[in-house]
């Protein structure tokens, strides 16, 4: 089973992003901190939980601001996966490209994921508390 999206053009010498990946040696990036790669490893985790639940609720991911564009991304949860374990292993961001015409009524912010996981969380703790009284 593969982890991350088929590239479209593996193999293909026009490639367009091929010349990505060739950094000089100058421009190679730090490895990522001890505490970074923690909170990676946290998003990671989070995003499991988050689809779990988002998932049967008809949301296919999440939307992010992007820092550099100033625009919504959408990223659909096999892909999110897949940029934070590239992250993790390369330190370092994948390029990004917006989705192409996404529903954003598909797609909820970290931050909703975050307080929905929280509520269900909740819901549930309650009802084990009232079930020992």
């Amino acid at each position: 089973m593969q982890e991350e999206p088929i590239d479209p053009f593996n193999g293909d010498p026009t490639d367009p992003a091929a010349g990505l990946d060739d950094l000089s040696d100058d421009a190679e990036a730090e490895p990522l901190s001890d505490a970074e790669r923690q909170d990676v490893l946290e998003d990671l985790s989070d995003l499991e939980i988050y689809q779990a639940l988002l998932s049967p609720t008809g949301i296919r991911g999440l939307v992010i601001e992007c820092e550099d564009c100033h625009e919504p991304h959408y990223f659909d949860w096999d892909l999110l996966r897949g940029n934070l374990r590239h992250l993790l292993s390369s330190g370092r961001p994948r390029v990004h490209e917006p989705a192409y015409d996404p529903d954003p009524d598909h797609y909820v912010t970290w931050e909703y994921a975050r307080g929905y996981a929280d509520g269900v969380h909740d819901t549930l703790t309650e009802g084990n508390e009232e079930e020992k009284e």
